[in-house]
């Protein structure tokens, strides 16, 4: 009798460690950038991405500290994320303090990280 219990205790603990640890792997800025290229993320018509190739033209919005949407002037990087989701998307805004916008928040700062081809050095050695 004891058996069946130690077993099922076992693959409940197995399972609990791989759930955490493949969770683990998934970064912010990972689940953001999948946010980012789904058009049905956010209930709008169409992913960030569609605008934003790659997040093309957003490589310096996480280091800024005001910035320019079509619907004007914001303060806070939250609000220019739910300027985009609610005017190009056509989705619903999302709770500033959500794990979603964290999500965004993250990759569009990740996206200031990536290193830019060298360029070729003239002259000689």
């Amino acid at each position: 009798m004891k058996l069946p219990k130690i077993t099922v205790l076992c693959i409940i603990a197995l399972g609990l460690i791989f759930s955490s640890a493949f969770a683990m792997k998934h970064t912010p800025e990972e689940r953001g950038k999948a946010l980012f290229n789904d058009q049905k993320a956010f209930g709008g018509k169409t992913a960030c991405s569609s605008c934003h190739p790659d997040g093309k033209g957003l490589e310096k919005a996480g280091a800024k500290t005001d910035w320019t949407t079509p619907a004007g002037k914001t303060k806070t990087l939250e609000e220019a994320i739910n300027i985009c989701i609610v005017n190009a998307n056509k989705g619903k805004a999302l709770d500033v303090k959500s794990d979603q916008m964290r999500d965004m928040v993250a990759y569009i700062k990740s996206l200031g990280k990536k290193e830019s081809p060298m360029k070729p050095k003239t002259g000689g050695y």
